[in-house]
């Protein structure tokens, strides 16, 4: 394993396959993040302007680089249908050393 601090995972989550994967293929394309996880069918329980909301939902989970990070959420919530999504960067602290190569070559456009 490999510490590396550089390395961000970006949760979010999206009302639906249909638009979380044109989220993820925009993010992709733009080499603004390496690969993108969805899985559909979470069910979400949140208090949303005073009142207590339940919906189904799609994990959302982007591989990319602190450098690219800044970038890449603003895409996501440019793309995003909710006013306020749930979007959050976390860093990554260990991995595989080749993974980890591939997520920076992929983001750096070096491939």
């Amino acid at each position: 394993m490999q510490s590396d601090s550089h390395i961000r995972l970006i949760y979010a989550t999206f009302p639906d396959t249909d638009s979380a994967r044109a989220a993820g293929e925009a993010l992709v394309r733009e080499r603004l993040a390496a690969c993108i996880n969805m899985w559909p069918g979470m069910v979400s329980i949140y208090r949303w302007q005073g009142e207590i909301e339940e919906a189904n939902e799609v994990v959302f989970l982007a591989k990319t680089t602190l450098s690219q990070s800044a970038a890449a959420i603003a895409a996501l919530k440019a793309a995003h249908p909710y006013d306020e999504p749930a979007v959050l960067s976390l860093p990554v602290e260990d991995g595989s050393a080749g993974f980890l190569h591939w997520i920076r070559k992929e983001t750096a456009g070096l491939v």
